[in-house]
C-alpha cells in the first residue's frame, strides 16, 4: 500500500468542490518540510495537510460524522467542545460569520485555572464559505430550531474515535494511507493551527482562535519552519 502523497495538479480532485483548494500555499513544500522535520525528530504536533484532510473526510459515510469532523478542521475545537456546541453557539447572519466555542480543557487545580472574569468562551470566525452553507444544511436537515438543541447527541466521546479509526480502515483497503501516525480527533486541532500559519495568519490570532493561555503552547507549531533558516538566511562562515 503506498502512502498519500500530495500532487499539485490532482488537488482538486481530493475534495467535492475545488473552491476549497487555497492556492496560496505550496503543499509539496509544506509536505516536504513536515517530513524533514519529522526525521529529525522534532516533537513537532502531528497535523495533516489540507489536502490530506478532504482526503480523509470522504471516508465519513454519513452527514453527522463528517460534519463533526469538517467542525474541527474548520475550528479548530477540541473533541469536547465541538460536541457541546448548540446551535445557539453559531452566528451566520453576522458579515463575518463565527462560532462561540467553550474551553473545556481540563486543567490541574492551581496555577492553570481560569483567572476570574475569564468566561471561557472564545470566538472563531468562520472564513470558509462552503463550511457556512454546509452549517447551514445541516441545522435544516436535522430540523434544530432551537438555540439550546446540541448538535451531536453522543453517550461518549470514543464514538467519534471510532468513526474517525473506521474511516482510516476504509481509506486503507482503497490503498490510501497517511504518513502521520496516531491520527486522532485532536490532530484536526494541530491541522486547523498550522493551515492557518501557512496561509500567514498572525501567530497571535492563532493563539486565540485555538484558546492557548500562552503563547508557547502556539509556538510549538513554528519549528517546522527553522529548517527553513538556512534557506532565507544564508549566513557563510569561512569566507568573507
Amino acid at each position: 500500500m503506498k502512502p498519500f502523497v500530495i500532487q499539485p495538479d490532482h488537488v482538486g480532485t481530493l475534495v467535492a468542490e475545488p473552491l476549497y483548494v487555497t492556492p496560496a500555499i505550496d503543499f509539496q513544500q509544506a509536505l516536504a518540510r513536515r517530513e524533514l522535520a519529522l526525521a529529525c525528530g522534532s516533537e513537532l504536533p502531528r497535523y495533516l495537510l489540507f489536502p490530506e484532510i478532504h482526503a480523509l473526510l470522504r471516508y465519513l459515510p454519513d452527514l453527522r460524522q463528517q460534519f463533526l469532523f469538517r467542525t474541527l478542521w474548520n475550528t479548530g475545537a477540541r473533541l469536547n467542545e465541538a460536541l457541546a456546541l448548540r446551535r445557539g453557539d453559531f452566528c451566520l447572519d453576522a458579515g463575518t460569520p463565527f462560532v462561540k466555542l467553550r474551553t473545556l480543557k481540563q486543567r490541574n487545580r492551581g496555577a492553570g485555572r481560569r483567572k476570574q472574569g475569564d468566561t471561557g468562551i472564545r470566538t472563531v470566525p468562520l472564513t470558509d464559505h462552503q463550511y457556512v452553507r454546509a452549517v447551514q444544511e445541516f441545522l435544516a436537515t436535522f430540523d434544530m430550531t432551537r438555540n439550546d438543541d446540541l448538535l451531536w447527541t453522543l453517550k461518549s466521546d470514543n464514538t467519534p474515535r471510532n468513526w474517525l479509526n473506521a474511516a482510516l480502515a476504509r481509506a486503507e483497503r482503497d490503498g490510501v494511507t497517511f504518513t502521520v501516525d496516531p491520527i486522532t480527533p485532536h490532530t484536526f486541532r494541530h491541522s486547523f493551527c498550522m493551515h492557518l500559519l501557512l496561509s500567514g495568519v498572525p501567530i497571535k490570532l492563532v493563539q486565540k482562535y485555538a484558546g492557548h493561555a500562552r503563547l508557547e503552547s502556539t509556538e510549538i507549531y513554528t519549528q517546522v519552519f527553522l529548517l527553513d533558516a538556512a534557506r532565507h538566511y544564508p549566513v557563510n562562515f569561512t569566507d568573507l
